[in-house]
């Protein structure tokens, strides 16, 4: 391996890690064919093939899995390498990959973007998910951090609570119980009711609560996206579960309230996790220790009744 070059295992792991000639070429800004060459020069250094096709799919041998879980580790430590220099020489400089659930989506971009204006020099690639999707990204090792209502059990992770997230049910403003307190839980009882899709860690958390109290609702919409729930709500359509972060904006909907409904808001918080074992970069450790300074800070004076009618 010695003969190996890092441009070749370069053009190796974007091949396996897209399962294309073509998509790394594309990733790569080269040619195909200047792919291929590199591949088959690094499969006569190892003496062993990398890939085998089978119909038009690429698959990784044994061989090549075990070179690109070598190659994983080599250009992360490389990286973590040019992060070390640029903070000996004073600097904050190297990439960020962080995931965040779709609901972090409405106060992490604050966060990121001071962060960003304190350290100029940083990357970030913001990938944009939900629970189940995040789960497999993990597991991939594909970023640095990730930010979630719910750390999985099935995956080893250090986390860490930086912030509440509370779950509250929200109707339009002339729902019949709007303007009614102490609302007993069993009211609930079908209810037309817009719940998130399967996978969501919001949904999770809504049926339990409701199978511990014995509660169906009638679901009428399953909807991906908070946004289109509180235009569904607004819409008359039925009622949901939200967090209490999607109703901060910089224009309030009048046409949203949140119900108080016995038992709610669920307790819930949000995490910053990462893989057991696994060593953060200096960029990672920064974002990770200015996250959880700034979320001791963020004016939870946003999520008050000036922002919802109730």
């Amino acid at each position: 391996m010695i003969h190996a070059t890092l441009h070749q295992l370069a053009v190796f792991e974007a091949t396996a890690r897209l399962g294309s000639f073509t998509k790394a070429a594309e990733e790569l800004y080269i040619t195909q064919p200047t792919v291929s060459s590199q591949i088959k020069q690094l499969t006569k250094v190892v003496g062993l093939p990398l890939f085998e096709q089978i119909g038009k799919r690429l698959y990784l041998t044994e061989a090549g899995k075990e070179l690109l879980q070598t190659c994983q580790d080599v250009f992360e430590r490389l990286d973590n390498f040019e992060m070390k220099i640029a903070d000996l020489k004073g600097t904050k400089q190297g990439k960020l990959r962080l995931a965040v659930i779709t609901t972090a989506k409405y106060f992490i971009p604050r966060i990121l973007g001071a962060f960003c204006e304190e350290y100029p020099g940083i990357d970030v690639s913001l990938d944009v998910t939900n629970h189940q999707k995040m789960q497999r990204q993990m597991l991939e090792n594909e970023h640095d951090l990730y930010i979630l209502s719910q750390p999985p059990e099935e995956v080893d992770l250090y986390s860490q609570p930086f912030l509440e997230n509370p779950l509250v049910v929200v109707a339009r403003y002339d729902h019949p119980l709007a303007k009614q307190e102490n609302i007993p839980i069993q009211l609930l009882q079908d209810q037309p009711f817009i719940m998130r899709e399967e996978g969501s860690g919001t949904r999770a958390a809504v049926e339990e609560l409701f199978a511990r109290h014995r509660i169906q609702v009638g679901v009428r919409l399953e909807l991906g996206s908070n946004e289109a729930i509180k235009q569904a709500i607004a819409g008359g359509l039925g009622i949901s579960v939200l967090s209490k972060h999607t109703l901060i904006s910089q224009i309030p909907n009048p046409e949203l309230v949140i119900l108080d409904v016995q038992h709610f808001p669920i307790r819930r918080r949000w995490y910053v996790a990462y893989l057991s074992g696994k060593r953060l970069s200096i960029i990672a450790q920064t974002f990770l220790d200015y996250l959880i300074l700034k979320s001791q800070q963020i004016d939870m004076s946003l999520l008050k009744s000036d922002l919802v009618r109730q």
